[in-house]
């Protein structure tokens, strides 16, 4: 019974002087990590430019669900964030695109509600920001819909009001 080690030391020992096991062990996982690329390269779907008339879903990022103070909404490279503004002209969303868009609707309720969307007005001449004023900063059960159109396709989104809500250290000031 006092054997049973050394007879595990042994094998294991044998099992690392072998050449083939060696070799084994450096080719498997440079072989997996080159399978991967390559089935992701042959089969996966290819990014294609967007078509003008058709719509594509924006996805909400991690920061739209805490009190990030924005929201990046994104579909490949398009990008819009969105920020809550309360300046001398009131409480305002300003939306900041990455690409001229064409116009933008925006409207702010709750996940059941059929609330009539708002146009927001460009700021600046590239249509690159563009503005809404609003009454007061959405209460966190609202949701956010908005859609932008940007070279004859619309962008459509539904994003949480959970960045906009203060944070505690700020209701504390």
């Amino acid at each position: 019974m006092s054997d049973m080690p050394d007879v595990r030391y042994q094998r294991q020992q044998l099992m690392f002087t072998n050449k083939h096991v060696i070799i084994a062990l450096i080719v498997c996982p440079i072989l997996a990590i080159l399978a991967w690329y390559a089935v992701g390269n042959l089969i996966g779907e290819k990014p294609q430019l967007a078509q003008p008339g058709n719509s594509y879903p924006l996805v909400e990022k991690s920061n739209c669900r805490y009190e990030s103070g924005a929201c990046d909404l994104e579909n490949e490279d398009f990008k819009l964030t969105l920020v809550y503004q309360d300046g001398l002209s009131g409480a305002q969303l300003v939306l900041q695109s990455s690409h001229p868009l064409e116009g933008v609707v925006l409207g702010v309720g709750l996940p059941d509600a059929q609330e009539s969307p708002a146009v927001m007005r460009a700021s600046g001449g590239q249509g690159l920001k563009w503005r809404l004023a609003i009454a007061a900063a959405p209460a966190p059960d609202e949701r956010i819909r908005l859609v932008a159109m940007a070279g004859g396709s619309s962008y459509f989104a539904d994003a949480s009001t959970s960045f906009l809500q203060p944070r505690e250290e700020q209701l504390q000031r």
